[in-house]
């Protein structure tokens, strides 16, 4: 096993010093990548840092003091360099959004681990199994955005990502052994397309966990808060959460509080809370309260094809593929084949490969892997 790096990580946070970095690793095959970010103490999140290391070493960009990160962009897009992540959706987001640069020839290595079956993926569980490495977690959530950081913090950053080349060699001749190299592949590049998330016009319940659930009077009220608490953290420049918890919403959503003494009643807030938001709190609930009937919004419910007897048992035959495969491979249910597309199979019923590539939800390695055995679920049930 190649050691974690020991050295102190190098500070990248010049134009200069960012140009000799490319030069030096664009002839690399491979590099890790990893990123710090600050979701948990501003209103609009940014990265706040960037890892990455080979085999030797491991060196830090600091994006905030750097005017312009973009030869950086000539790593990242080069598909000669293979870029190890761990769990990458949000660092290829983040990196999207701010950077406007799309992560090419990515490997997963938390991805990797679930096809390998593991029971945890996590990062620092995967390093204390295989390495038997503890990572220091008290960093996880701190404030990534100030400066200058702690020597603790700049250690940690580095030991994210110092072990990420040894676990990618290691997974990846597993993976061959398994013959499952193939699927990682074309998951994390699936993966590397992600797009940011932006801030949209809709409704912010829509984003709202729980609220399809609720009737529209509810969600007009449920609305006018989120709107409240998202000018409140806008204004104060801090993560909506920390206004108003997502319990906290939904409990005035639901009871709808129309004095003090209903606010009181139901403790939902903490005095500091009621001090600062109560009245605004409740000039909001009124608001969503007298919406008129014609206005009241409605959660967006995708169309449902009909499904008659022969779909259900279609559905159920390919489940029960599922359950039984997955078993004999090690691998979970849902990652080896995921319940929207044994849906869209049961509904869409292909009846050779031809048809079966038009699936939309199905990947080519399971077309390749288990196209056959899936064509013959279906037929017995057509």
């Amino acid at each position: 096993m190649e050691n974690m790096h020991t050295t102190i990580p190098e500070i990248i946070s010049t134009p200069d010093g960012l140009e000799q970095l490319v030069r030096n690793y664009c002839n690399e095959t491979l590099l890790a990548f990893d990123l710090e970010a600050d979701s948990m103490h501003h209103y609009r999140e940014k990265v706040c840092l960037i890892q990455v290391a080979t085999s030797t070493e491991a060196v830090l960009i600091d994006p905030l003091v750097l005017p312009d990160i973009s030869s950086l962009a000539s790593l990242l897009v080069d598909p000669a360099i293979r870029k190890v992540f761990h769990g990458a959706d949000y660092d290829v987001r983040s990196m999207r959004r701010d950077f406007s640069v799309q992560v090419n020839n990515l490997f997963d290595t938390m991805i990797a681990c679930q096809f390998l079956g593991e029971k945890e993926v996590g990062l620092a569980a995967v390093l204390k199994k295989r390495y038997g490495v503890d990572l220091d977690k008290r960093y996880q959530k701190a404030d990534w955005s100030k400066r200058p950081l702690e020597p603790a913090m700049i250690a940690y950053a580095a030991a994210d990502t110092s072990l990420l080349v040894p676990l990618y060699r290691q997974l990846e001749s597993e993976l061959v052994a398994k013959g499952r190299l193939a699927w990682v592949e074309e998951e994390s590049m699936l993966l590397s397309q992600a797009a940011a998330a932006e801030r949209d016009n809709k409704p912010l319940f829509y984003r709202f966990k729980g609220a399809d659930k609720m009737d529209p009077r509810t969600l007009a009220v449920l609305e006018e808060l989120l709107q409240l608490r998202d000018e409140k953290a806008r204004l104060s420049d801090r993560p909506p959460f920390k206004i108003l918890s997502h319990e906290t919403l939904s409990l005035l959503a639901e009871k709808k509080p129309r004095k003090n003494m209903d606010l009181f009643a139901l403790s939902a807030l903490s005095p500091n809370q009621t001090d600062r938001y109560g009245s605004e709190i409740l000039k909001a609930v009124g608001r969503g309260v007298s919406l008129a009937d014609d206005r009241l919004p409605s959660f967006p419910r995708p169309a449902r094809l009909r499904r008659d007897r022969l779909k259900i048992e279609r559905c159920k035959k390919l489940k029960l593929w599922r359950e039984t495969r997955s078993a004999e491979m090690g691998l979970y249910a849902g990652v080896l084949a995921n319940n929207n597309l044994l849906e869209a199979l049961s509904d869409l019923v292909p009846r050779n490969m031809e048809e079966l590539e038009k699936v939309p939800a199905l990947r080519q390695w399971q077309r390749d892997e288990f196209g056959a055995e899936l064509l013959a679920e279906l037929g017995q049930t057509c």
